[in-house]
């Protein structure tokens, strides 16, 4: 397969991405930056659950409310191969690049399997990765997508085909750029891939906190897990998950929090099982983005899943997250 990227079917429009320059950088300082790659985009069935649309809804609404405004946003292109290979293993890489998955992997994956698809994955990693280095620097940064934390380094699973925040953590580690890393994962599923990846690595610490009988059903072990049992509202959840997150920032004390934002606890969301409302995930946002600002931790948001019929309360609540960043984080 070759590297060029095909003409995407949608592309941004023009005033709404800013290349990046030292005149921007400067006029930027201290406010959120967004990595948003949507343009690269690949066809699903009609009546597929993974909600199609949905990361581009979500930044057309924060660009037309004016909660982000277009200088804050860089275009993700897709990560080379060199770089996917801190994760993931030659032979998994191979069968992606060459569009080969074997029939049981694409089943894991559960989305069809196409170059438009594999393009998106590796814009995924890139526009984290990116957003990672940014933030060492600045402060904050977000993607409008990102968060495959089911994706492991040999296969992909729950419609994650390439791991986004563990290549973000390898190139940072690499680079000598932090020593501590942590992973706040408030998806509804188990971040398996990332508990299992960095299982053995005293230096990247996983929080994961997700439905105790929602998929995967076999849980990985992750540093601390906080089982929530189905129907989870506002109160009980907020309780579960405040003292684990302090006790990470108090006795890890990372130099990057890698926070995966998911929305998929809304209370109506179809693969959920939880009964958040809008208000409980925007305390929760508060929660996590406000601890990062008190111990001046650098922080990177990744949305995560969101599941919604119709897809307008799901578009909400990621747009939440994101308002509560630029309404905390100073400009």
């Amino acid at each position: 397969m070759s590297d060029a990227h095909p003409s995407p079917a949608t592309a941004f429009p023009a005033d709404d991405i800013a290349h990046t320059g030292a005149d921007r950088a400067a006029s930027l300082a201290g406010r959120p930056v967004y990595w948003a790659y949507d343009r690269y985009s690949a066809s699903l069935p009609t009546q597929h659950r993974y909600p199609r649309g949905k990361v581009r809804l979500v930044r057309e609404l924060l660009l037309a409310e004016g909660t982000v405004q277009p200088a804050q946003l860089r275009e993700g292109t897709p990560a080379d191969w060199a770089l996917l290979g801190r994760v993931h293993t030659a032979d998994y890489l191979h069968a992606v690049r060459t569009l080969a998955l074997s029939p049981q992997a694409e089943r894991e994956l559960g989305l069809p399997f196409s170059e438009g698809l594999a393009l998106r994955a590796r814009a995924s990693v890139q526009s984290t990765v990116e957003g990672a280095r940014h933030a060492l620097e600045r402060g904050v940064a977000a993607t409008f997508g990102g968060g495959n934390h089911h994706a492991f380094p040999e296969r992909p699973s729950g419609y994650c085909l390439l791991n986004d925040i563990a290549v973000a953590i390898r190139e940072l580690q690499a680079a000598g750029l932090a020593e501590r890393l942590a992973i706040i994962d408030l998806d509804v599923h188990q971040g398996n891939a990332n508990a299992e990846i960095f299982r053995q690595e005293r230096r990247v610490f996983t929080l994961s906190a997700h439905g105790a009988r929602n998929w995967p059903y076999r849980k990985a072990r992750s540093d601390v897990d906080i089982p929530l049992p189905d129907g989870t509202g506002d109160a009980a959840y907020l309780d579960a998950v405040r003292g684990p997150i302090e006790a990470l920032f108090r006795d890890f004390r990372p130099d990057i929090v890698f926070y995966q934002a998911g929305v998929d606890g809304l209370s109506c969301d179809r693969l959920g099982r939880l009964a958040l409302t809008h208000d409980g995930l925007r305390r929760r946002d508060a929660f996590v983005i406000g601890l990062c600002l008190a111990r001046h931790c650098p922080l990177v948001v990744t949305m995560g899943g969101g599941y919604g019929n119709p897809i307008e309360d799901t578009v909400e609540a990621h747009a939440n997250t994101f308002r509560e960043l630029e309404r905390q984080w100073p400009g």
